[in-house]
């Protein structure tokens, strides 16, 4: 099985930047979308269907914000929408398909870098997020949670780190959570366990020629519960893919 998740900044915007053309070439078996921007019918669809995939949608209910879905050639046994929160669903940031006995989430966590009042709501999120991913384990235990955790867990995930360490999405408390996160929640960051080296990143700023220079921030996970470790075969990102101001990630599972 072959995973990607890819915030896209608005789908509409990446369709208009080749985005299609990308996924007939690479065709994931599942595909975790984050930022869509958009309800269903604001897309064709029908772009997608055509290439294979159902689709499954969770907009967020303020129009052009947020939002994941989630695209897949295999037809789930189930799928579900939100993670039972009205805030974090509203907001349109959690969406599950169930393939068996595993499980691949699309998540698209709160980012912080706005103001005190959403970096709050940020550290609420992963708060409740932690014991909300901990229940759902006891249910699925073969669980992939892909997408855009909007922090940087180590010093080698981000360009400069010692000019970000006050920035959000690089704050000590953020990286504290993902360490327990993989230590006490069970999950392990799929790309490290293939790839200890520098400079691999999922995000660049639009300013100062970021990404044409890599100073980036590598904040898009695919994290694996421990049950599924034994089947992790790769994992990558794919830093030459240009819809939006991060890249997609894959991971492959046997």
């Amino acid at each position: 099985m072959k995973i990607a998740s890819y915030n896209v900044n608005g789908i509409r915007s990446a369709l208009n930047k080749g985005f299609s053309t990308w996924l007939s070439e690479e065709q994931p078996d599942v595909l975790c979308l984050q930022e869509v921007k958009a309800l269903e019918n604001q897309v064709d669809i029908s772009i997608f269907q055509d290439l294979g995939y159902e689709v499954y949608w969770f907009p967020a209910e303020k129009k052009g914000y947020s939002g994941v879905a989630l695209l897949s050639r295999l037809k789930p046994d189930h799928v579900a929408y939100g993670m039972g929160h009205p805030l974090y669903d509203a907001e349109g940031r959690i969406i599950r398909a169930d393939f068996g006995a595993v499980s691949v989430m699309s998540a698209y966590f709160p980012s912080g870098s706005s103001g005190e009042e959403r970096q709050a709501i940020k550290m609420d999120f992963l708060d409740d997020f932690f014991g909300y991913s901990q229940d759902l384990l006891q249910e699925r235990p073969g669980l992939i949670i892909s997408g855009d955790y909007n922090i940087c867990h180590r010093p080698i995930d981000i360009h400069n780190p010692v000019s970000n360490k006050n920035s959000s999405g690089f704050l000590p408390e953020e990286r504290l959570w993902m360490s327990r996160f993989m230590e006490e929640g069970g999950f392990l960051d799929s790309f490290r366990h293939f790839y200890q080296d520098p400079h691999h990143y999922t995000w660049w700023s639009y300013r100062a020629r970021s990404r044409e220079k890599n100073l980036g921030w590598r904040i898009d996970y695919h994290m694996v519960s421990k049950a599924l470790e034994d089947r992790l075969e790769g994992a990558g990102i794919q830093a030459d893919a240009v819809h939006s101001d991060h890249c997609p990630i894959f991971l492959k599972i046997s």
